[in-house]
C-alpha cells in the first residue's frame, strides 16, 4: 500500500514539526504500507528524515504563491497518487483524491466566541472563510483525524454530514523537554530578591490572554507576594502585543518582575522551563494544547485555562481558573506560591501524565488509520 501526503503547506511551525516527528518515528511497514511520499516545497523536503520507505517529491510550484499550490494540487497532485491514499496534515488540500485523511488542527474557526475576539478584521474574515472550507474538507473526507476528544465533539455536530471515519490522534512531545520535577521552594525561600518564578510561553493573541496574566501577576506583586513571571512568545495580534506592553509598562517600567522576550528559540524556550517553578496558561482555544503538554513534560506545576481541552489533557494535574478573571488567576497562583508540598505534587501528576504523550505512539497510530481507511475504500470500490 501507498500513502502520498501533501505537505505542500507545511513550511514552518507546529504543522512542520508534526510531519517531521511523525516520520522520524514512523513504521509504516508494520501496517502493510510500503511507500510513503511527501510533495513539499524545497524547505521542507531538505529537513525530511531518510527512511527506505520515503520518498521526498518536489514541484516547482510548491515553492510559488498559495494560488499556485492550489492549483497544483487541483490539477497535478491526482496524477501523483497513483492508487494509493491521500495524507493532507496541514488540515487541507484542494485535491479531489480518494481515499483522502485530513488532520483537523485548528478550533479556532469552529468556536463562534473566540473568532469574535479579532473583532472586524481580516483575521476574523479568514477564520470564517476557513470554517467553511475545513467543513467541506472534513464532509467529503474518508477519515479525519481528530488531536482531543474536544475537538472532536466540538465540531463533529457543525458538519452537515460525518466523515467516514475518524479518530483521536493526540501528538507527542520533542524528548528534549522531557526534565523530571525539580524539588519545589518553601514559601520562607521566596524573596524580593529571589522570587518565584512565573512563565507563560505562547503566541500573543485575543485568545491567549496575556493582559489578564499580567494583571493577575501585579496584583500578587503588589500585595508583597515574592512572584516574577516571565512571557516569551511572539504576537500575531497587534492590540494584543500592544495590551500585554501596555501592561509591562504601566506595572513594571524598569523589568524587576515582568517581561516579555518575544519569539525564542526550541533551545531557549527549553531553558526558559528548566529555569521555571510555576507554568501559567491561559489560552480560552485550543485543539491540541502542545505548549501546556510541553509544560507538563518540563515537570511544571500548572494553573491553567479551565476552557477547551485543558481539562482533557492536564487532568488532576493543574489548578484550573477562568482565563478571563484576573482575580481567578492570582488566588490559583498564591495557592502555588504558598504551598511548595502543593507545586511539588502538581509537577509530579503533570511529568507522569506527559508520558502518554510520545511522538512513536502517534506515527503508530496514525499510520494504523491510514492503513484501516485505505483497506476500507479499497473494499468499498
Amino acid at each position: 500500500m501507498k500513502v502520498v501526503i501533501d505537505a505542500s503547506n507545511l513550511r514552518a511551525g507546529g504543522g512542520l514539526t508534526h510531519l517531521l516527528s511523525l516520520l522520524g518515528a514512523a513504521s509504516p511497514e508494520r501496517h502493510g504500507i510500503t511507500a510513503v511520499d511527501v510533495w513539499s516545497g524545497r524547505r521542507t523536503l531538505d529537513r525530511l528524515p531518510s527512511r527506505p520507505w520515503l520518498t521526498p517529491r518536489h514541484h516547482p510550484a510548491l515553492d510559488r504563491s498559495l494560488p499556485e499550490r492550489l492549483l497544483w494540487q487541483r490539477l497535478e497532485l491526482p496524477r501523483r497518487v497513483d492508487r494509493g491514499l491521500l495524507f493532507a496534515p496541514g488540515g487541507a488540500t484542494a485535491s479531489p483524491v480518494r481515499p483522502r485523511v485530513v488532520m483537523c488542527r485548528n478550533m479556532l474557526p469552529f468556536e463562534a466566541v473566540e473568532r469574535a475576539r479579532f473583532g472586524l478584521t481580516t483575521t476574523r474574515a479568514r477564520l470564517e472563510l476557513l470554517r467553511l472550507a475545513q467543513s467541506r474538507q472534513f464532509t467529503g473526507a474518508d477519515g479525519v483525524i481528530f488531536l482531543t476528544q474536544y475537538a472532536r465533539d466540538a465540531i463533529l455536530p457543525q458538519l452537515a454530514t460525518p466523515p467516514r471515519r475518524h479518530t483521536i490522534i493526540p501528538h507527542g512531545v520533542d524528548d528534549s523537554m522531557r526534565l523530571a520535577p525539580r524539588e519545589p521552594r518553601p514559601r520562607a525561600a521566596l524573596t524580593a530578591a529571589d522570587p518565584l518564578r512565573l512563565l507563560y510561553v505562547s503566541t500573543v493573541s485575543p485568545y491567549k490572554h496575556f493582559a489578564a496574566v499580567a494583571d493577575a501577576a501585579h496584583s500578587l506583586r503588589a500585595s508583597g507576594l515574592p512572584i516574577a513571571i516571565d512571557f516569551v512568545g511572539p504576537s500575531d495580534d497587534r492590540e494584543s502585543a500592544r495590551a500585554l506592553a501596555g501592561r509591562i509598562e504601566k506595572y513594571d517600567p524598569t523589568g524587576a518582575y515582568m517581561t516579555w522576550r518575544g519569539g525564542l528559540s526550541h533551545a531557549d524556550v527549553a531553558e526558559r522551563y528548566r529555569r521555571a517553578e510555576v507554568f501559567v496558561y491561559a489560552s480560552s482555544c485550543e485543539n491540541l494544547p502542545n505548549i501546556l503538554i510541553e509544560a507538563m513534560a518540563a515537570g511544571l506545576p500548572i494553573a491553567s485555562s479551565s476552557r477547551g481541552p485543558m481539562p482533557e489533557v492536564l487532568g488532576d494535574a493543574g489548578l484550573y481558573f477562568d482565563p478571563e478573571d484576573p482575580a481567578g488567576l492570582a488566588l490559583r497562583l498564591r495557592e502555588l506560591a504558598e504551598s511548595h508540598e502543593l507545586r511539588a505534587t502538581l509537577a509530579q501528576r503533570a511529568f507522569e501524565r506527559a508520558a502518554d504523550y510520545r511522538w512513536d505512539r502517534c506515527a503508530e497510530q496514525t499510520f494504523a488509520f491510514l492503513a484501516e481507511v485505505l483497506r476500507g475504500s479499497q473494499g468499498e470500490r
